[in-house]
């Protein structure tokens, strides 16, 4: 595989029911479209909106069809069954004729979803808010959605209450989502591997670490925005991406979950953690989370030649060469000229160049080469991880912070050292676009960013934190921030909103808490 720098913008040396009366909510973006003539033929009291959601007469009446199902009502069976379908085929008219043509949402599930009608008044309540794409996460904090029975991954199950061994949540929701005109794509979070594999004996050398030695647990890190309204997650655990065994226990993961037939697959995670402080920014060797047995190796056969290898190891065990190394280096190899490792072309003569100036150019080569190596694991790993979607037809899209690539000061890095404009643009882009200006502003920037980046045919479709109808954290409302995207790049037509539980938290902490 082609060895890259680190970005783009890498410097150099110095020398982004039936007869149902469905009127759905009114949007002041644009005028209803062609679509709601023709849906007089069916429906003469239908009317269509930009945003695609669902009347109160119209949720309600729902909703009681399905309590009644539920009850045993056979008649109400069959009308809640005609009502999904009538639905399904609305939603998807009306984001065919409007914009965006594909609104996602993301989604957490819990062990209490698996109780009678509680997954399907999920299902029917993204629906009725004019959804037709749901993303459902299989893999985070640790844990998957598997069967207890069926887990054979180094993670526990999401369900592990007694008796619900077999319980198949993931395969459900699929089902039902599909029952309801969604795609469902399995969301999955990627080298964050989550804090219960790092207290696996047989798994410490798989994880990710600094040049101090420590770990993401123990060292100054940042969780990313949490699912939960009210806080942060505090468990992540990165694993070093050139690790066989990460990769191992990862793919056989992502088998699993495609065995499940998802509509698509998400990657997060897709970066090394991001510190506090003056740790937010990598700027020696030692802040690179390359230190791991597999990344230490992986670096030191980046060399061609022994003293190219004898370089990198003075450099990457003390973050910096002398003069006195270099002297060292041509003694103990006279015979190979200059030292070489991937990518290096020399700028500078190894043999009649003055010490100073040799040192200060080699040095310089060597954090260029450090950096390299890490954000190539990211690549690398993602490659892997896209390979099987891909193989079964389906989508593979990478989520990612339009700022995780930056580079910082006249030497230093964003320490996620998230490569995303060189992710390849076979992929969906799910830049998160999670700016916070109290307007739109910086959240445009960000897709902009995106898309001046992004190669010719890539498939931007930005996600946005917030709730409809009002501003939460210092963000406008999903409306204002769809329309101010859509003003500066009418060519995105998907997007998609994080997350549910913004948008329902009493609902969403009820599933979560409760009793099965």
């Amino acid at each position: 595989m082609r060895f890259v720098r680190p970005f783009s913008a890498l410097r150099r040396h110095p020398r982004l029911k039936s007869g149902l009366a469905a009127t759905l909510v009114a949007s002041s973006l644009i005028s209803p479209l062609s679509w709601g003539k023709n849906a007089q033929a069916q429906t003469a009291s239908q009317t269509i909106s930009q945003y695609c959601q669902l009347s109160a007469e119209a949720i309600a009446q729902k909703d009681s069809l399905r309590a009644e199902a539920l009850a045993g009502d056979r008649n109400a069976q069959n009308r809640y069954r005609a009502i999904l379908t009538e639905h399904a085929d609305l939603i998807r008219r009306c984001r065919q004729e409007n914009w965006p043509q594909n609104q996602a949402i993301w989604l957490r599930l819990y062990p209490c979803d698996l109780r009678e009608g509680v997954l399907e008044a999920l299902m029917d309540r993204i629906v009725s808010r004019g959804y037709n794409q749901v993303y459902v996460e299989v893999f985070y904090n640790g844990q998957v959605l598997l069967p207890a029975s069926e887990n054979r991954t180094p993670w526990p199950s999401v369900v592990r209450n007694p008796g619900h061994e077999q319980a198949d949540l993931l395969e459900q929701a699929i089902s039902k989502g599909r029952e309801r005109g969604l795609k469902v794509y399995a969301w999955m979070f990627s080298l964050n591997y989550g804090y219960s594999y790092t207290q696996r004996p047989d798994r410490q050398q798989a994880l990710a670490r600094n040049g101090q030695g420590q770990n993401s647990l123990n060292a100054r890190t940042t969780a990313g925005l949490s699912t939960d309204l009210s806080g942060t997650g505090s468990e992540e655990a990165f694993v070093d991406p050139y690790s066989l065994q990460a990769k191992q226990d990862y793919y056989g993961l992502l088998q699993a979950i495609l065995q499940r037939r998802p509509d698509g697959v998400l990657f997060d995670y897709i970066r090394y953690p991001r510190g506090t402080g003056s740790a937010s920014v990598a700027g020696r060797v030692q802040d690179l989370w390359i230190y791991g047995p597999s990344a230490q190796q992986a670096f030191l056969n980046r060399a061609t030649n022994q003293s190219g290898q004898e370089l990198i190891r003075r450099f990457f065990s003390r973050g910096y060469i002398t003069a006195g190394d270099i002297a060292a280096v041509k003694a103990l190899y006279p015979t190979e000229g200059e030292p070489m490792w991937q990518g290096r072309t020399p700028s500078v003569s190894f043999a009649s160049t003055p010490a100073p100036q040799l040192q200060a150019v080699l040095q310089w080569e060597l954090w260029q080469l450090s950096v390299a190596h890490a954000v190539q694991g990211v690549l690398d790993f993602l490659a892997m991880a896209a390979l099987p979607v891909q193989r079964q037809g389906i989508p593979a899209g990478a989520v990612f912070f339009p700022d995780g690539n930056q580079s910082v000061g006249q030497s230093g890095y964003d320490s996620r050292l998230q490569p995303w404009d060189r992710f390849s643009n076979s992929l969906e882009w799910h830049p998160m676009v999670y700016g916070t200006c109290g307007n739109t502003s910086c959240i445009v920037s960000q897709v902009l960013r995106v898309v001046s980046q992004a190669q010719p045919g890539t498939k931007v479709q930005p996600v946005l934190a917030g709730t409809w109808g009002q501003s939460v954290s210092n963000r406008p409302s999903l409306e204002a921030q769809m329309q101010a995207i859509r003003q500066v790049a009418p060519q995105i037509n998907s997007v998609s909103h994080f997350a549910y539980s913004w948008q329902d938290p009493q609902s969403d902490r009820e599933r979560k808490f409760c009793q099965l």
